[in-house]
């Protein structure tokens, strides 16, 4: 399989991807800034080479960028998908994991618990939000990952101040109550049929994210995590999904995000399972069926 990772040379888990890579497989880095499109019907390149003949693409990093540099980043990569080459995750996926607001709603479409959840554009409207929350919020971006740029916020004058900035500089304000929970959070790992799970809890923050210090250890993948685990990765479209549920002192089990571009390194280093080859045979058999598929026409 010749697979094209979408992401940074020195990132780990591309890393991790070449280490686990047999002699069946070749991988090549591409950035999503050097992606281009020829004339029609002759295909993709990046810093030259024709990237037609990858049999697969996985994307790992979702750089930030203009309206214009990601929607075309999402067209090309739907026009790859197209000429048949797999693309984890699809771009439609991507497009609804990465919006908060679109995927907290299919999470609810699908019958989960999610915090309230408010999203605005003024400050007027976000104080409204904030008196109905009960005067205690979480502050996140629309876009982003591993708890990076997310606040809480009690203070009356504090979020009004903060809801102003935000409008200032034309962000959409998106709200969440914020949930008393028992310190850690449930991280399911999805791949196709397998689901892998681990608790992360933080004693010192109340974000659970291992980036921001928090510890690990193993848990059992009950059949009710399980079905959590497919529902949340299909109510998205994904197919490799990192989906978090968080645990509340009063028994709920709230759904908060799915992840399309999900990390394994601490999920792989608490279970002691090596992801990245699990990764490489899944992404080899989507090739395979994809080919079988071609083939029946």
């Amino acid at each position: 399989m010749r697979l094209a990772v979408l992401g940074t040379p020195d990132s780990w888990y591309l890393k991790d991807i070449k280490r686990a890579a047999t002699a069946e497989h070749t991988v090549h880095t591409v950035a999503f800034r050097r992606l281009e499109s020829r004339e029609a019907g002759e295909g993709f390149r990046a810093d030259g080479e024709d990237l037609s003949n990858y049999d697969a693409v996985l994307v790992r990093s979702m750089p930030p960028g203009s309206l214009e540099q990601v929607v075309f980043r999402m067209d090309l990569l739907s026009q790859w998908e197209a000429t048949g080459t797999i693309v984890c995750n699809a771009p439609r996926a991507l497009e609804v994991a990465i919006d908060k607001y679109l995927a907290t709603e299919r999470l609810r479409q699908a019958g989960f618990e999610v915090p309230r959840t408010a999203v605005c554009q003024t400050a007027d409207a976000a104080m409204e939000a904030f008196d109905r929350l009960d005067g205690h919020v979480v502050i996140k971006p629309l876009f982003g990952g591993e708890g990076r740029g997310i606040t809480a916020v009690s203070d009356p004058a504090l979020a009004d101040r903060a809801f102003r900035m935000l409008e200032q500089m034309g962000a959409v304000i998106y709200l969440q109550e914020f949930v008393v929970h028992p310190g850690h959070d449930l991280r399911l790992f999805i791949l196709g049929d397998d689901v892998w799970g681990i608790r992360r809890s933080n004693p010192h923050d109340w974000r659970t994210n291992v980036s921001r210090g928090a510890v690990t250890e193993k848990i059992e993948v009950t059949d009710a995590l399980r079905d959590c685990a497919v529902r949340a990765s299909r109510a998205v479209g994904a197919v490799m999904a990192g989906v978090d549920l968080l645990p509340t002192v009063d028994g709920r089990l709230l759904a908060l995000e799915v992840n399309a571009v999900p990390g394994w390194r601490a999920l792989a280093r608490t279970l002691e399972i090596d992801v990245a080859s699990r990764v490489l045979s899944f992404l080899s058999q989507q090739v395979l069926e994809q080919r079988s598929v071609c083939l029946a026409r």
